[in-house]
């Protein structure tokens, strides 16, 4: 209802009858049924209105309107009595103002404002029962898009979001006995019950899996809070859009009461918890693990999260190596059964001089598969954060490290396939990076054990070309794309890269041995070939990782400050170190 039924004497109602503006004689008042979107124009049109019926008043009565009265919310500093002005002085207080204004200021006030609002008079009270005030706040503060009077006109449903998006496997009718009446909830209901207490879980989280990390969208989903876990796209499709897993539902299951649903498992929802620990991290825990088994047992298991996975059986994976990797990380993750610890993170924010806009991207890492990492930029820095991770270098830790004050300028095509020559260039950067970083003494002066470099140093490339050998030098950038191609030795899970960069820069990568053993940065080359794409030479590994930017829309992610976003990558690396 968009005014409550009560201001209109017609008692409590979903329809509300409102009064229409005055008559030529103001003899009598029409009345009219109107649905919510008719008693919103009203608001829109409060002046015309107002200007009309004081014209019309003005023009039989005594005295005449001066053209310039003072106004007060559209109405000619006149008192506002219904639908026609009378001649009073101006409002006083928000108590003369006419419900449809009252509806307006107190629908662009916080949600959290309302309550307190409420304790002012029996005037306010009844108005803060109006629907059209209610949804708005679900709308802008969370933006919650579906109408809960209309689901089933407009196709959208919550059986239907809940089937086709959640899980298809589950029938409408089967989920019908285990949905609430929706049609007869309120936007208040929802609002205080629902969306407001579990604010703050909403956004992106990490959870705490080990090595492996993950990446937790919590995002308000029609009339449910659904957790999704992202999953890179099967190994090397790297360019292919995000998949997607719900782990957890939070819905309305009475008008007062939100119900936690665990959605981890093949046999529907069951019941869960959700607790939150502390500031900025929550866990959940399944009541009915029982409903993540198989008849099959574990076997059946391993089977279908292979499929799912991967998008292979165990025999279309030849090498051994890589068949224990993903039996190492099935037998890891399992044991969790969707009772986790999820850490929040942000996007990183994004400032004019960065060389492109900064997020997330998947890249390729080899035998453990796609991953998921944050790129983000710090002066002359990029960072490149893991955000899903291996048993060699688990999530959290620095996987690039990028100098964008040392830039390298490839050599023609013939040149680019020789791995010796762009190891020369490389190498080469890396040796005066070295001697940068050490003092007259030989330690290091001003550098974190194990960096690339001195943060921000200055660099005076050599000026000296190569003789007839291509003119490779790190001297200029190219103002245009150039051609590239890898050296011939490099492998590359996807063959299918972009043949033209416009830039590349020196940057270290992180290697280790199994369980995180012996971490070493190694110095290689950063290909930056768009906006959406940029690859990295491992050059000691002798590999090609490709990245692509992920194009999934994600909301309550941004940074709050640069110093809250610095403050987070120091604690992801403590989190898996």
């Amino acid at each position: 209802m968009a005014v409550c039924a009560r201001l209109c004497g017609v008692g409590q109602s979903r329809r509300c009858r409102r009064r229409q503006k005055s008559q030529h004689d103001q003899e009598s008042d029409s009345e009219m049924d109107m649905d919510e979107e008719e008693e919103e124009k009203i608001v829109g049109k409060t002046k015309d209105v107002a200007d009309s019926g004081c014209q019309k008043t003005n023009a039989t009565g005594p005295r005449s309107m001066s053209a310039s009265a003072d106004r007060v919310d559209g109405c000619t500093g006149l008192r506002y009595e219904g639908s026609a002005c009378a001649g009073s002085p101006k409002p006083q207080s928000l108590l003369d103002l006419p419900p449809e204004l009252l509806v307006e200021i107190f629908s662009s006030l916080p949600g959290t404002a309302l309550p307190n609002l409420a304790l002012v008079c029996k005037k306010f009270r009844q108005i803060l029962s109006t629907e059209t005030i209610w949804r708005r706040r679900c709308t802008e503060e969370f933006g919650m898009k579906d109408d809960l009077r209309k689901m089933e006109v407009v196709g959208l449903s919550s059986r239907e979001l809940y089937v086709k998006r959640v899980n298809p496997r589950v029938k409408s009718g089967r989920f019908m006995k285990l949905l609430p009446d929706y049609e007869h909830m309120d936007y208040r209901d929802v609002y205080i019950h629902l969306l407001h207490p579990y604010r703050h879980i909403l956004g992106l989280w990490q959870p705490d899996i080990g090595p492996y990390g993950g990446l937790l969208n919590v995002v308000v989903d029609g009339l449910f809070i659904i957790g999704w876990m992202y999953l890179p796209p099967h190994d090397p499709r790297v360019e292919d859009p995000m998949r997607r897993r719900p782990l957890f539902r939070i819905h309305m299951w009475e008008s007062n009461r939100a119900t936690v649903e665990c959605m981890y498992g093949h046999k529907g929802p069951h019941k869960g918890d959700i607790q939150t620990v502390k500031k900025d991290e929550f866990s959940t825990k399944c009541n009915q693990t029982d409903h993540h088994r198989m008849p099959g047992g574990r076997q059946e298991e391993f089977r279908t999260w292979l499929e799912e996975e991967w998008g292979r059986t165990l025999e279309d994976i030849f090498h051994e190596h890589m068949q224990e990797l993903i039996l190492m990380k099935f037998i890891y993750t399992s044991q969790y059964d969707n009772c986790l610890t999820y850490r929040r993170i942000y996007l990183p924010p994004c400032l004019p001089s960065d060389l492109l806009q900064p997020g997330l991207f998947k890249g390729t890492y080899g035998s453990h598969g796609l991953e998921i990492i944050m790129l983000s930029f710090h002066a002359s820095r990029a960072k490149a954060t893991k955000l899903t991770g291996d048993p060699n270098v688990p999530a959290g830790q620095l996987t690039l490290d990028i100098d964008l004050s040392r830039p390298v300028r490839l050599p023609d095509l013939e040149h680019q396939r020789n791995i010796e020559e762009l190891s020369r260039l490389v190498m080469g950067v890396h040796q005066e990076v070295q001697r940068a970083s050490q003092g007259p003494d030989g330690h290091l002066a001003g550098a974190e054990e194990g960096s690339s470099g001195a943060e921000g140093s200055e660099y005076s490339p050599a000026a000296e070309a190569e003789d007839g050998s291509g003119g490779a030098t790190t001297s200029s950038l190219p103002l245009e794309a150039q051609p590239f191609v890898l050296p011939l030795g490099v492998m590359a899970r996807n063959e299918v890269y972009p043949r033209t960069c416009k830039m590349c820069f020196y940057g270290t990568g992180l290697i280790a041995g199994h369980g995180f053993t012996s971490p070493e940065r190694t110095p290689g080359l950063f290909v930056l070939f768009d906006d959406d794409r940029f690859g990295f030479i491992w050059l000691e590994l002798k590999s090609f990782s490709l990245y692509s930017r992920l194009s999934d829309q994600l909301e309550h992610a941004l940074a709050p400050s640069l110093e809250r976003f610095e403050a987070m990558l120091r604690n992801m690396q403590s989190w898996t170190s």
